[in-house]
């Protein structure tokens, strides 16, 4: 069965460019500890091959043979509970040698199946509680596998970081207290695109790789070739590569044999360490990544003396994505690091503080001077500004349009016989069976009097409550009409918009964009969680024009109505930063009442409103439709 898997995959020296991505896979491969990779890049770039192909390069392994969790034969401090009470009895273990797999990791996969659950089949025939073991056991110094990592769910994500940090995967089931080692090579692939990944997540990942397809058309045209050859004859195309593959296996069992002696001089270290503090790093992790990943690129290449180019090829895999402190701030240049020349350095400091001193002041201005004074018709661009924006506080919506919520938020929800979020609870199902709790169903036949082997029937069957994350849109509607360019108000709702991306991006909700601007409403940006591309559409909004109010209250209404065809789930919260004027009918009625009629459908449809009003004072309150959307839409007001 393994040669024809080889045969299948496309092999990892076949594999055309991506130097840096293999490099940071084999260093993972010669070091678990370095703490997996993470590949960053659009799609079709062969992320997911170079995972894939990753499994015929790496060596076999000693495992205890009748364990179902891989555990180390030689290490006792790498053995599950059962196997440990067993080497303390003197048992001798049986001995099996496995290759190292590639686990695949499901977006879809339920809290049960990742950490391991009851063997339900094992307890209905013998009434006797046993563990049927979870990904995270199979995935057990083998490599763990997430394609599009940024869509995981949270309460999985969680799971995942709190095994992945302590190397344990600890198992507490309907009395039954169980661990076994979950030391796994993390390896995530995602596009940016598709969103951003929490910070939590991303620092686990000791290396991150941008890969992108290759813009040289030889390149493009070898890859082709590769390709199509591959597809062709599979058997004929593996075993051209064949020997290049056992090379690199050798390479990484050499690799992991000298690895021990590999040594890094103190020179080196005091230079890693002085460029991650001028970078602004602040996580620990940064060095300790660095070192092993330096270490390990040493061995690769037979040496047990760490080099500059080694340490300087580890720091741009283990640093870049470690630059920013917070969500969206922008990465500060990545150096490699040099010799200390004090003379040179205080003259490329003062030439680099002279150039940004001038950078700064060309910013400045073109901060502070429009294009024109005029608010009318012609467009004008503003930069965002810093505001004081009140705090965003969550909200209770009724659960009542979607059935199976008991109660819901806009964070979490508990939600019946439906196989998403943590377990919770059990009750007696109504309806259509989805989400059986078998151990509590077999405890209710037992306490009816039923004996092992137990038949179920309606009666004993009860279904899980669990507690998930209810599906969040947040929709900017950016007023941006030539009277908010008076005062410069545009540029504190740019601020104020760029604040709530930032939230939405702390929360995971999706987001969109509506900007009320000129005879109608347009809908920017629709719903994603390329949060990237909402901030630099807020930015580039140009503003000037008509106020179409009407419009972009009735875009939302649309927009929100798609989102629930495809999802009835969907909670939808609606952030209005205008003055509040409003000069373009849509339905040729009076804007008051076409406004009004619109608020009592936001309400309706139990759209969320929350309006930033950007009037400066001594502007007359009745030209404003703010009140109106805060007494009929029930809106919550901040004054800006």
């Amino acid at each position: 069965m393994e040669p024809r898997e080889k045969r299948l995959v496309f092999p990892f020296s076949a594999i055309v460019g991506q130097e840096k991505a293999k490099l940071a896979l084999l260093c993972v491969a010669v070091n678990p500890l370095i703490g997996g990779v993470l590949l960053k890049g659009d799609k079709g770039t062969g992320k997911s091959t170079l995972v894939r192909a990753l499994a015929n390069v790496l060596p076999e392994i000693e495992v205890v043979a009748d364990c179902p969790f891989n555990c180390n034969p030689r290490n006792p401090l790498e053995m599950c509970d059962s196997c440990y009470e067993r080497y303390e009895r003197g048992e001798e273990l049986p001995v099996a040698k496995r290759k190292m797999r590639v686990v695949d990791l499901p977006l879809s996969v339920t809290i049960d199946r990742l950490v391991g659950t009851i063997d339900v089949e094992r307890f209905l025939k013998e009434g006797k509680k046993a563990l049927q073991p979870g990904i995270l056991a199979e995935a057990n110094r083998g490599v763990l596998y997430i394609d599009e990592v940024n869509l995981l769910d949270d309460y999985i994500a969680d799971s995942l970081l709190d095994a992945a940090a302590m190397g344990w995967n600890t198992i507490e089931r309907e009395g039954i207290s169980f661990r076994h080692p979950a030391r796994f090579i993390l390896v995530g692939s995602m596009n940016p695109e598709e969103g951003e990944l929490r910070p939590q997540i991303l620092d686990r990942f000791g290396l991150c790789v941008e890969v992108s397809a290759p813009m040289d058309p030889e390149e493009r045209i070898e890859i082709v070739k590769r390709v199509e050859e591959f597809h062709e004859d599979p058997i004929s195309f593996y075993k051209k590569y064949e020997s290049e593959e056992k090379k690199l296996t050798e390479r990484i069992v050499k690799a992991r044999r000298i690895l021990p002696k590999v040594e890094i001089s103190d020179d080196l270290l005091k230079l890693l360490a002085e460029t991650v503090v001028n970078l602004g790093i602040k996580t620990n992790r940064a060095e300790i990544a660095t070192i092993k990943t330096a270490k390990a690129i040493a061995a690769l290449n037979g040496r047990r003396r760490v080099s500059l180019e080694d340490l300087e090829k580890a720091m741009e895999l283990a640093l870049p994505h470690r630059l920013r402190d917070r969500p969206f701030q922008k990465s500060p240049q990545m150096r490699p690091p040099k010799p200390k020349d004090d003379s040179k350095q205080d003259h490329d400091h003062k030439g680099d503080h002279k150039h940004e001193h001038k950078k700064g002041k060309r910013s400045e201005r073109r901060n502070q001077e429009p294009r024109s004074r005029g608010t009318g018709n012609l467009e004008q661009n503003f930069r965002s500004s810093e505001a004081k924006i009140p705090r965003i506080e969550s909200k209770n919506f009724d659960g009542s349009e979607f059935k199976g919520y008991r109660s819901s938020r806009d964070v979490s929800v508990t939600v019946i016989n439906f196989p998403k979020g943590i377990p919770v609870s059990y009750v007696p199902p109504k309806g259509e069976i989805r989400d059986v709790d078998f151990y509590n169903s077999v405890i209710c036949a037992m306490l009816n009097g039923k004996k092992p082997p137990i038949k179920l029937d309606l009666n004993d069957i009860r279904v899980r409550v669990r507690k998930a994350k209810a599906p969040t849109l947040w929709v900017l509607l950016l007023d941006s009409s030539g009277s908010m360019a008076v005062q410069k108000r545009i540029s504190i709702a740019k601020g104020i918009a760029e604040k709530l991306v930032e939230n939405g991006y702390i929360k995971k909700s999706k987001m969109a964009l509506i900007v009320a601007k000129g005879n109608q409403a347009e809908i920017f940006v629709p719903p994603t969680k390329n949060y990237w591309e909402v901030l630099e559409k807020i930015e580039s909004v140009p503003t000037g024009g008509r106020t179409p109010l009407s419009s972009a209250l009735y875009n939302l209404l649309l927009l929100a109505n798609r989102e629930r065809v495809k999802d009835r789930s969907v909670k939808v919260r609606a952030f209005l930063i205008t003055d509040g004027k409003a000069n373009v009918p849509l339905f040729g009625k009076r804007i008051k009442e076409e406004i009004t009629e619109l608020a009592r459908a936001l309400k309706k449809r139990e759209i969320e409103l929350t309006i930033y009003d950007t009037r400066g004072r001594g502007i007359n309150p009745g030209l404003s439709y703010v009140p109106i959307l805060e007494q009929v839409a029930g809106a919550r007001v901040h004054k800006v």
